[in-house]
């Protein structure tokens, strides 16, 4: 293969990721698919190579294609996906890899079947913050975790969750399993160990309200004293269709007995998210807005706790903290080299099980939930 000829389904929002496979010199971007016209002429305009499609069978019917990325709506993952692999195509898929277990584990037999190569697209694992906490733990300093315990302060979260088609249970199932579950697939990578069980508590306290469904900011007569006036052309975060959470609670526990606990809220004032991992000999924390990752030792364990230590976490370019073009890298490696990518197919199934279980828990009262296990004919 001289160079992967690479379609985007789905060319606005998370697809501009494209760009950094246009620069990549082992990638042909051939083309992209979008049913919006104004987001088919932003990408011709970044891309005058490539052709742009309205419908993306149409993408998918040529033969001079040998990978898709799928970052359309997360309703359409399923999808997209599963119609990319079965045209023999290997496939990029955007988290969350579906909005149920049932579309997760549908992408992960067609896949299987295909004989093509699948990796989700959790660029949490490619970010410097987090990759430091992962080798921090796989040294051992901090001993066996035990304890997991993850704050999540979404400060954006009207704009990016509740002015546009993420407001509805409809579409993401639960903002546990769309914006958690980066939160998730981290817990989960770090530690080396998948939920097994859930109980959650969650509600609708700030956003949806009784405006009109079709209420935009900029034709709001309260836009210039609204507390959440979208900065674009987006929906109003108060409108009557909105129902999904905004403020979760979700404690699990993992395979080997780790406890966990998630919490997010999507109208704080900050945005960022605050992990602490607790060992049978120290402690894991980070600063996000500090780009500070902590180590707290206990007094016990002979030379290596003679200090703690504080970890300056290093800058990068690109977009996501320098993760976006270390994703796209990876996955032209597993697709030329047959690298084993960072963020595998199963995690992404196993993080949509954890939300939805989450989900199941928090909407029936907080009863325990266990989460929807691997079928054996997937491992």
């Amino acid at each position: 293969m001289e160079k992967v000829r690479l379609g985007v389904i789905g060319v606005a929002g998370r697809g501009a990721i494209a760009k950094y496979w246009a620069e990549d010199p082992r990638v042909e971007l051939v083309a992209g698919a979008d049913p919006n016209e104004k987001s088919r002429a932003t990408f011709l305009e970044a891309h005058p190579q490539a052709q742009a499609y309205i419908d993306y069978r149409e993408l998918l019917e040529r033969d001079d294609l040998d990978a898709i990325a799928v970052a359309s709506p997360d309703f359409l993952h399923e999808e997209h996906a599963v119609a990319a692999l079965e045209a023999g195509k290997d496939v990029f898929c955007e988290k969350p890899l579906a909005i149920t277990v049932e579309g997760c584990d549908r992408i992960l037999s067609t896949w299987k079947n295909s004989g093509k190569k699948l990796m989700v697209g959790f660029n949490m694992r490619y970010m410097n913050m987090f990759r430091t906490m992962k080798e921090i733990v796989d040294s051992g300093v901090i001993g066996e975790i035990k304890a997991v315990w993850v704050r999540h302060f979404v400060g954006h979260g009207g704009e990016f969750y509740f002015h546009d088609w993420h407001a509805t249970k409809g579409n993401c199932t639960s903002l546990l399993l769309q914006k958690g579950s980066h939160d998730l697939d981290i817990i989960h990578w770090i530690t080396g160990q998948y939920g097994k069980r859930v109980a959650a508590f969650g509600s609708l306290d700030y956003y949806g309200g009784d405006k009109p469904n079709d209420l935009t900011c900029p034709e709001c007569p309260q836009k210039d004293t609204c507390p959440d006036v979208g900065r674009r052309l987006l929906q109003c975060a108060f409108r009557q269709e909105v129902d999904i959470e905004d403020n979760n609670v979700v404690i699990m526990e993992l395979d080997g007995g780790i406890k966990a606990s998630y919490l997010q809220c999507h109208f704080t004032p900050d945005y960022h998210r605050n992990y602490v991992f607790i060992g049978t000999e120290g402690r894991l924390e980070n600063s996000e807005p500090d780009g500070k990752v902590w180590v707290k030792l206990r007094n016990r364990f002979g030379d290596k706790s003679l200090a703690d230590r504080t970890y300056e976490v290093k800058s990068a370019e690109g977009t996501h903290g320098g993760a976006d073009p270390v994703i796209c890298r990876d996955f032209i490696d597993m697709i030329v080299d047959g690298k084993e990518p960072v963020a595998h197919p199963i995690a992404g199934r196993m993080s949509v099980a954890v939300g939805v279980a989450a989900a199941q828990s928090l909407r029936s009262g907080g009863m325990p939930v266990d989460v929807a296990p691997l079928p054996e004919k997937l491992k």
